[in-house]
C-alpha cells in the first residue's frame, strides 16, 4: 500500500522520518501497535495520517488539555473542516459538547481527543458505542505504568473501557520506558501481541554542549540568547527562586522572557504559555513543570542552567529543541556543586531511592565530564549504538567540533580490570578508585583489602583520573554497574578478555573546563541545499503572525519555520506551487495560502528590493581610546562635565559615549555623579520603574514621570540600572 499520495495530500511531506510509515501500516492493517519514539520524532503523525485516511472516528487519550489544544489546532490547520478534529474534556459547555457529537455523527471527525478521565463517563462511553471507530491511540502511555515516571491511575482502566466501545485496534506510544514499563504497559492493556516499533533515539539536527558553570553564568546566557535574537528557546532551571531571578535578568537586557514554575497561579502560567507559542515571547525561563504540554516545532535552544537529575530528564527536556528538524542547540552549564546541592536534597530519602537517585546523578557526571562523543555517550545510555565517524550528526557535539587529547592507557586499563577482578567484583567506583591510590577507609579494611599486593598500584595518578577511566571503560563495555546491588561494579566478558590479551586504548583526556567555547555555535543544522531569502522570510514570518492572530492559532500552526524556508528559496506564486512545498499540503495550501501567495508574488515583482536596514548590524561606534578614557576618569570619580568638556564633547555625546560602553557589557560606575543629582528616594523610584517597564525607553520614562525628571538624569540613572543589573 502507497502512503506517500496521503502523506502528501495532508501533510505536504514527501518522506517519511524513521519508523513512521512501518508504525501507519500496522496501524492501517488493523493490527495492535506499540511505539517507542522519541520526544520529536514525529509520534503524532503515526495516529493522524492514519485516522484521516480512514473511515470512522480515531480516539486519541492524552493526559494533558494543553497537548490535546496544540494538536487539534495543528490537525485543522491541514483541513478546511474545522470539526475534523476535536476535544473532548471537562472544558467543554453543553452547546459545545453536542457540536462535538453531531460532528462525530456527521462522520466530519477524524480524530478526537479525549483525557483518560472524560473517557469513564458513561454518557460518552455510550454515545461512543453506536459511532463507528476506527482505532484508539494512547499517547503518553508511560503513565499507564505504576514504574513509568508520570503514573495516571485512570489510565489503568482504559482496557475495559476500550472493550465497551468497541472491539477496535490499539495503538500505545512513548517517548520513553524501560523494559520493564513496556512488559507492563502491554500487559495493563491486554495486548501482548501487539507489533513493536522502537524508534533510534538520535536527534541527528540536535547540537550538544557542555560549558563550565561559572560566577558569570547569567552573563554567559545573555551573550548566548542574544546571537540568536527573535529566536525561540527554553532556560531550565531547578528551583523556582532561580527561574524569577534569570527571567527577570533577561527582561533589564532587552530580551523578551516570561518565567514558569508551579508557583505561579494557573492563568498566569497558561498566559506565559500561549505568549510562547503565539510569539509573542521567544523565551521561557521554566522548572521542570514546563514543557509536557508544548508542541511547539520551532524551540531553537534549549539551555540547562542547571544540570538535571538524570540523562532521562536531560534527553527529555533537550528533545523539545528543534522539533521541525531545523536547528537545535542544547547548552548545559555544569558545576560538580551542583550534583553535591542534588545528593545533599536527597539526603533526607529512604535508603533505596537514595541509591537509585545516586545512579542516575552518576550518569550525568559522567555525561558532563566525558570526552568521547556525547550523542554516542547518551545514545549508549538508552540502549543504542551510534557509530561517532559515518553516524547522523557524528560532529553535533563539542567534543567532536574540539576533540581533546588523548593517550595510550593500556597499562592502566589493566590495572583497573585486574583492581575490580581481585577485589571479587565488590567495590562501588569509588572504592574501586581508593584501592588503586591506596587511600584507606572503614569499607576497605574491613574486607582487608589495604593489606593486599595491588593495594595503591595506581597511586602515581589522581583519583579524577581513575574516575574518568572508569567512564570510559563503562561506555565500551569492558565493565557495567549491577543494578540490583545499585553501583557495585562488575567485568563483563569483553573485560575478561581485556586482561587476558590487552591492546592498545587511546583514553580521552578530559576538559579543563577553562577556555569559553563560542566556536561550536552552528547555524542552521539541516538546511535543503540552498540559502534562504533573509528578507522574505522574515516578511513572510510577519505574516504568519497576523494570520495566526485573527485565526486565534499559535503561528507553527499556519506554516512552520522549515516551510517558510522553503517558500523563500521557491517564490511560490500561485496555491498549485505553494502546495508543493515542504510541509504544505493541498488543504494549508487552500486554508492560508492565499495571503502568502500574494505577499510572494509583489515581492518577486520589485525584485531589486535592497536589504532593509533594520537587518544590518550597526556597530557601538566606541573608540576605544575614548572608551578607556571616560573607564578611567569614572574610576578616579571626575565630573561627568570635566569628562566631557576635556574631549570637547557636550554632556549628551558623553552620555552616548557611556550608553555604548554599558550596552557592550563593561561595567562603568557613575554613582558618585548620581549621588549629587538625585536623593536616595528618587533613585529608589526610577530605579523601580525600570525594573518593572517593558522597555527601557527614555521617551516612555519621561511620559510616566510626567516632569519630575529630566532626560538627562534618567538617562543617567538607565546607565546606572544596566550597571548594576545587567552587566
Amino acid at each position: 500500500m502507497d502512503l506517500h499520495g496521503p502523506l502528501k495530500k495532508f501533510f505536504g511531506f514527501n518522506k517519511f522520518k524513521g519508523l513512521q510509515e512501518q508504525v501507519i501500516k500496522s496501524i492501517v492493517e488493523r493490527n495492535n501497535t506499540f511505539v517507542i519514539m522519541p520526544t520529536g520524532g514525529g509520534k503524532s503523525l503515526c495516529y493522524q495520517l492514519p485516522a484521516l485516511m480512514q473511515e470512522g472516528t480515531a480516539i486519541v487519550v492524552s493526559p494533558l488539555i494543553a497537548l490535546m489544544k496544540n494538536q487539534v489546532d495543528a490537525i485543522r490547520g491541514i483541513s478546511e473542516h474545522n470539526g475534523v478534529a476535536h476535544v473532548l474534556n471537562s472544558s467543554l459547555n453543553k452547546t459545545e459538547i453536542a457540536q462535538v457529537k453531531e460532528d462525530i455523527t456527521n462522520g466530519i471527525t477524524k480524530l478526537l481527543y479525549v483525557a483518560p478521565e472524560s473517557l469513564i463517563k458513561e454518557e460518552y462511553v455510550l454515545f461512543l458505542r453506536t459511532q463507528k471507530i476506527s482505532f484508539v491511540a494512547i499517547d503518553e502511555a508511560h503513565c499507564i505504568s505504576e514504574w513509568g515516571h508520570d503514573f495516571r491511575p485512570e489510565y489503568r482502566n482504559l482496557k475495559h473501557i476500550i472493550k465497551a466501545i468497541d472491539d477496535v485496534p490499539v495503538i500505545c506510544l512513548t517517548a520513553t520506558a524501560t523494559e520493564k514499563v513496556q512488559e507492563d504497559i502491554l500487559k495493563t492493556l491486554g495486548i501482548t501481541d501487539a507489533n513493536r516499533f522502537k524508534a533510534s533515539f538520535n536527534r541527528p539536527n540536535l547540537f550538544y554542549e557542555v560549558r563550565p558553570k561559572t560566577k558569570e553564568v547569567e552573563k554567559d546566557i545573555i551573550r548566548f540568547v542574544k546571537q540568536r535574537i527573535g529566536k525561540s528557546g527554553i532556560i531550565y532551571c531547578l528551583s523556582r527562586k532561580k527561574v524569577e531571578e534569570v527571567a527577570q535578568i533577561l527582561q533589564v537586557n532587552g530580551l523578551n522572557a516570561v518565567p514558569y514554575h508551579a508557583g505561579l497561579d494557573a492563568k498566569t502560567r497558561v498566559r506565559h504559555q500561549d505568549m510562547f507559542l503565539m510569539e509573542d515571547c521567544d523565551i521561557v525561563v521554566a522548572t521542570i513543570a514546563f514543557g509536557m504540554g508544548i508542541d511547539k516545532p520551532d524551540v531553537r535552544f534549549v539551555i540547562h542552567h542547571d544540570i538535571p537529575k538524570s540523562l532521562e530528564s536531560y534527553y527529555q527536556e533537550t528533545g523539545r529543541a528543534g522539533r521541525d528538524d531545523g536547528e537545535g542547540y542544547c547548552l548545559a552549564f555544569y558545576a560538580y556543586k551542583d550534583i553535591e546541592k542534588l545528593e545533599k536534597f536527597m539526603s533526607s530519602k529512604p535508603v533505596a531511592e537514595q541509591e537509585i537517585g545516586h545512579a542516575l546523578l552518576q550518569e550525568v557526571v559522567g555525561y558532563a565530564e566525558t570526552s568521547m562523543n556525547r550523542r554516542k555517550y547518551l545514545l549508549h545510555y538508552f540502549g543504542e549504538e551510534f557509530d561517532e565517524v559515518n553516524g547522523d550528526g557524528a560532529d553535533m557535539d563539542d567534543n567532536s567540533r574540539n576533540p581533546k587529547k588523548k593517550h595510550e592507557a593500556k597499562e592502566d586499563v589493566v590495572k583497573l580490570l585486574t583492581v575490580i577482578k581481585k577485589t571479587l567484583q565488590k567495590y562501588k567506583s569509588k572504592e574501586v578508585v581508593n584501592t588503586l591510590i591506596g587511600k584507606e577507609n572503614a569499607l576497605l579494611t574491613s574486607h582487608k583489602t589495604h593489606l593486599q599486593p595491588f593495594f595503591g598500584i595506581g597511586k602515581n595518578k589522581s583519583a579524577a583520573y581513575w574516575m574518568a577511566l572508569i567512564r570510559q571503560v563503562l561506555v565500551v563495555y569492558f565493565i557495567k554497574k549491577e543494578i540490583e546491588q545499585y553501583g557495585v561494579v562488575k567485568l563483563t566478558d569483553e573485560g575478561r578478555k581485556y586482561i587476558e590479551e590487552p591492546s592498545s586504548f587511546m583514553m580521552t583526556e578530559d576538559h579543563s573546563y577553562s577556555e569559553e567555547n563560542d566556536n561550536a555555535i552552528i547555524t542552521n543544522a539541516k538546511s535543503s541545499g540552498g540559502v534562504s531569502d533573509v528578507v522574505l522570510v522574515k516578511l513572510l514570518k510577519d505574516l504568519r503572525k497576523k494570520v495566526a492572530t485573527k485565526q486565534g492559532v499559535p503561528p507553527f500552526a499556519v506554516f512552520q519555520d522549515p516551510s517558510l524556508d522553503d517558500m523563500a528559496l521557491k517564490y511560490p506564486i500561485n496555491l498549485e506551487e505553494m502546495s508543493k512545498v515542504h510541509g504544505v499540503g493541498e488543504g494549508k495550501a487552500r486554508k492560508f495560502g492565499k495571503d502568502f501567495v500574494a505577499l510572494i508574488t509583489t515581492y518577486v515583482a520589485e525584485n531589486d528590493i535592497l536589504r532593509p536596514d533594520d537587518l544590518i548590524v550597526k556597530s557601538t561606534g566606541v573608540n576605544s581610546g575614548l572608551k578607556l578614557y571616560i573607564i578611567q576618569n569614572t574610576d578616579r570619580k571626575l565630573p561627568l562635565d570635566d569628562i566631557a568638556k576635556s574631549k570637547g564633547k557636550e554632556m549628551n555625546d558623553l552620555i552616548k559615549e557611556m550608553e555604548a560602553i554599558i550596552y557592550s557589557g563593561t561595567k562603568l560606575n557613575i554613582d558618585y555623579a548620581l549621588d549629587d543629582l538625585l536623593d536616595e528616594d528618587q533613585q529608589e523610584e526610577i530605579h523601580e520603574y525600570f525594573m518593572e517597564a517593558e522597555t527601557d525607553s527614555i521617551q516612555e520614562a519621561l511620559d510616566e514621570f510626567d516632569g519630575d525628571y529630566d532626560e538627562e538624569e534618567l538617562r543617567l540613572m538607565r546607565i546606572k540600572f544596566i550597571n548594576e543589573v545587567g552587566n
